[in-house]
């Protein structure tokens, strides 16, 4: 086993120590490395999904943090064609909710949620995907005939 060090903050730690004290751990050590198990494995499921996708991407930010709106924005500017809806809600004086509707390909999702989320100041963040087939279809919506996308949900893999 390998011993590191992490700088973590109090909020954090204080989370760590309820967790490891309400499953019975005894220390922290056995607490997050269980906590990491977990999360590696959602990563691996999360991994999983390949092709077209919907998806949600969910972060809490600091929004005093230097810069960091204008950096968020930026990178959603760059993936502009990915989004179709965001909305912002302010926490208190500094911390600030988004959630990012997301179309595309479950890579290209991926790629732009771990951008996101590993800016410095993005304090949470959980990109949930959903496959999805995409077709065009033409039919008539008010005696009008047209062609538009249909999207439907694959199965789970």
């Amino acid at each position: 086993m390998q011993r590191v060090t992490v700088t973590i903050d109090e909020e954090l730690i204080a989370g760590i120590d309820a967790f490891a004290q309400s499953r019975g751990y005894q220390n922290r050590s056995e607490a997050v490395r269980d906590l990491a198990r977990a999360g590696l494995a959602q990563l691996r499921g999360e991994e999983g999904v390949a092709g077209a996708c919907v998806g949600a991407l969910v972060y809490a930010y600091d929004h005093e943090a230097r810069a960091l709106p204008n950096k968020l924005a930026g990178v959603h500017h760059h993936h502009h064609d990915l989004t179709t809806s965001t909305t912002h809600v302010h926490l208190d004086h500094n911390n600030c909710l988004e959630v990012a509707l997301l179309r595309g390909d479950a890579e290209a999702l991926r790629r732009f949620a771990a951008e996101v989320t590993s800016e410095r100041g993005v304090r949470h963040g959980r990109l949930v995907l959903v496959p999805v087939e995409v077709s065009t279809q033409s039919h008539s919506h008010g005696g009008h005939k047209h062609g538009h996308e249909h999207i439907r949900i694959r199965d789970s893999e």
